[in-house]
């Protein structure tokens, strides 16, 4: 289901996704306008900052990547349902675009261990430019604050979370929305028009 411009309204409200949630969870700067398979953020706000490690140890931080578009989204790698689709659907616009990389932030500290990540990466054949990051809750709850993601423990150890992508510029800006039906064929055909605009 694609985002729809009657979304503007403020707050922009997203069921959590999970595998279980119903809560809801807000977004600051909502979409106006509809994409090819999003909705584009007219004020392009610059992109929260994100700085946590993967399941190497390695320090990534959203700026590394200024000069290419990066697709943020909000996993934990033993959802049911949701997660799998959305990293596979990321995984498959990142194998045709060079220039993209997605950065994933896990919605689940405790799940979400080094070997857990490195499974998941295993199993979903994710490339290298698929940078999924982990940390404790203390670290991931100031970037689930800026990002204004909700995350709650669920039933048979699921989580509820706000499930939703943002498509950042190479200029560190949030360009488009999607939800949590983002399709690889709508990142491509926002790259391909949005890339002449930076």
């Amino acid at each position: 289901m694609r985002l729809r411009s009657a979304l503007v309204t403020l707050p922009v409200l997203l069921a959590l996704a999970g595998c279980s949630g119903s809560q809801k969870a807000t977004i600051s700067h909502p979409p106006a306008s509809t994409t090819p398979g999003g909705a584009e953020i007219p004020s392009k706000p610059l992109a929260p900052a994100i700085a946590l490690h993967d399941a190497s140890g390695r320090s990534v931080r959203l700026s590394d990547f200024r000069g290419r578009w990066v697709a943020v989204a909000f996993l934990y790698t033993h959802c049911p349902d949701v997660c799998p689709l959305i990293a596979q659907n990321l995984n498959s616009a990142l194998r045709q675009a060079p220039d993209l990389r997605v950065v994933a932030v896990s919605v689940d500290p405790k799940g979400d261990t080094p070997a857990a990540v490195r499974a998941f990466a295993r199993n979903h054949r994710l490339t290298p430019a698929f940078h999924y990051l982990i940390g404790s809750r203390a670290q991931l709850e100031p970037v689930w604050r800026r990002w204004h993601v909700a995350a709650a423990p669920g039933p048979s150890a699921t989580v509820s979370h706000s499930s939703f992508e943002v498509l950042v510029d190479p200029t560190g800006h949030e360009r488009v929305y999607y939800d949590a039906q983002v399709r690889a064929k709508d990142v491509l055909q926002d790259l391909s028009r949005l890339r002449g605009t930076v």
